[in-house]
Formats: structure tokens, C-alpha cells, sequence
């Protein structure tokens, strides 16, 4: 499922016309955006959690040549499913 294919389901679900989906959904993505860069963990109950992690740095190797690539450090946004969504999905 793609961006507008969500908006087209959340203005099926909610009686709203697309045009108010989508500024809502650009907000909830800026909104969680603006929070990971401060540092802040968005916790939304029963869905999940999204989380800024620090990956320390590390030696790869190249599946190809076969020579070692030092990785350098990053910070990379994490989502961690709650457990209703969990819950939901599970067979």
C-alpha cells in the first residue's frame, strides 16, 4: 500500500474527503518526524512506538570481494509494533 492508497482508505474509514486525510496524515508524518529529531519517543498504545536508536560502528564485510568495510556510527529511526497490532495481525 502506498501513500495515496492509504489516504483512499483512511477517507473510506473516517467519512472525511481525501483532501483532509491526506493534510492529516502529512501531519502525523511531520509531527512524528519533528519528535525523532529532538529525541523524543512517539508512543501511540496498542499500535507501536517509533524511536530514534544509535547504531555504533562496526566492520562489514563486502559479500563480493570479500574485503572488510568499516560501517561508520548512525542514528536511524525505529518502529516497535505494540501489542494489539501485534495481537491483530498474528494468525
Amino acid at each position: 500500500m502506498n501513500k495515496q492508497e492509504l489516504i483512499e482508505r483512511m477517507a473510506g474509514k473516517t467519512g472525511l474527503n481525501k483532501k483532509d486525510c491526506g493534510t492529516a496524515l502529512d501531519g502525523f508524518l511531520s509531527a512524528v518526524t519533528e519528535a525523532l529529531q529532538t529525541g523524543e519517543v512517539v508512543k501511540l498504545t496498542g499500535f507501536g512506538s517509533f524511536e530514534v536508536r544509535h547504531r555504533a560502528a562496526r566492520t562489514g564485510r563486502n559479500p563480493q570481494t570479500k574485503e572488510t568495510v568499516e560501517i561508520p556510527a548512525q542514528t536511524i529511526p525505529v518502529f516497535k509494533a505494540g501489542k494489539g497490532l501485534k495481537d491483530s495481525v498474528a494468525d
